[in-house]
């Protein structure tokens, strides 16, 4: 993801900075997705597992990156309280 663009992302929901998720961040949450637990805040599946996404500054919520492409709808955004061993920094 290009850095002048992600300089300028925010969450639409809190309007906090988002980042890059990790390594460890993007295992935690495609193990949830592989065992069929992950869902997005409309309560949907979040069917199959992500290659990138963005965290918010407080590691609250995740959005998928498709195709290189910020999916930065409220309601496909993926909390991270539903997963235990989601790391919090």
């Amino acid at each position: 993801m290009d850095r002048k663009l992600l300089d300028l992302l925010v969450c639409p929901a809190s309007r906090q900075p988002l980042a890059l998720l990790g390594k460890a961040g993007l295992a935690a949450l495609n193990s949830a997705a592989n065992a069929g637990t992950l869902r997005r805040v409309d309560d949907a599946p979040q069917a199959g597992p992500l290659r990138e996404a963005l965290v918010t500054h407080d590691h609250r919520l995740v959005y998928r990156i498709d195709d290189g492409i910020p999916v930065l709808l409220v309601e496909e955004g993926i909390p991270t309280g539903q997963i235990a061993d989601f790391p919090r920094s």
